[in-house]
């Protein structure tokens, strides 16, 4: 586990990829029990150690996220993110043809039994909506980054999914995706306004280099 930044308030990691952000049915280890772990370990800390997830990332997706080490500043980075000032910045590589319009709007609904989400009528989902930019293209693959203006379950796949043009390895969303494969979507920067001082704070991660990210090198 990386760390990317820490102070009294906040720990910035690093999340590698394929372990949940929090406990699951698998019993697998869980990033919010390694930071703990480390805060633990770090500074001598008896009994039980507070540390709050505010926000999620996918198990396969790898990238930039942010904890709290207090109460207070869980509740504070809780509501930057209820009133839209958390701005989340992924690059993903698509396989097919790209959407026409450049920012994305449905309703999502999921379904809790198959942990799965689906664009479905306005009247039953949520609104979701995020949008990207072509940064590389590769006969039947592009490099896209995209800002996510709403944080629905699987909402990057989805979208993108459903327009014919899934992530790369996703082995939910895209038929096509081979067995072994790994998810190309990484959480790239995090921007936000410290709970303390209110000073914007912006985190940047590095793509990793393995396939099929190192053929946009």
């Amino acid at each position: 586990m990386k760390i990317i930044y820490e102070d009294n308030h906040l720990l910035v990691i690093e999340k590698p990829i394929n372990i949940p952000m929090q406990e699951d049915e698998s019993k697998d280890k869980d990033l919010l029990s390694l930071c703990k772990a480390y805060l633990k370990e770090k500074y001598h800390k008896p009994g039980n150690v507070y540390c709050g997830m505010v926000h999620r990332l996918d198990r396969p997706v790898g990238g930039v996220a942010v904890f709290a080490k207090t109460s207070k500043a869980a509740s504070r980075l809780s509501e930057s993110i209820r009133t839209d000032q958390f701005n989340k910045v992924y690059k993903a590589i698509l396989v097919g043809q790209l959407p026409k319009e450049r920012t994305l709007i449905d309703h999502l609904i999921k379904d809790e039994k198959t942990n799965t989400s689906k664009v479905t009528s306005s009247t039953l989902g949520k609104y979701s909506e995020l949008r990207f930019k072509v940064l590389n293209s590769k006969e039947t693959m592009h490099m896209v980054e995209i800002q996510l203006i709403t944080g629905r379950s699987h909402q990057i796949r989805v979208q993108f999914s459903s327009r014919s043009c899934p992530i790369w390895g996703d082995a939910r969303y895209n038929p096509n995706a081979r067995p072994g494969q790994q998810l190309a979507l990484w959480a790239t920067s995090l921007s936000f306004p410290h709970p303390i001082t209110q000073e914007i704070m912006h985190f940047k991660c590095e793509l990793p280099r393995s396939n099929p990210w190192d053929q946009f090198e």
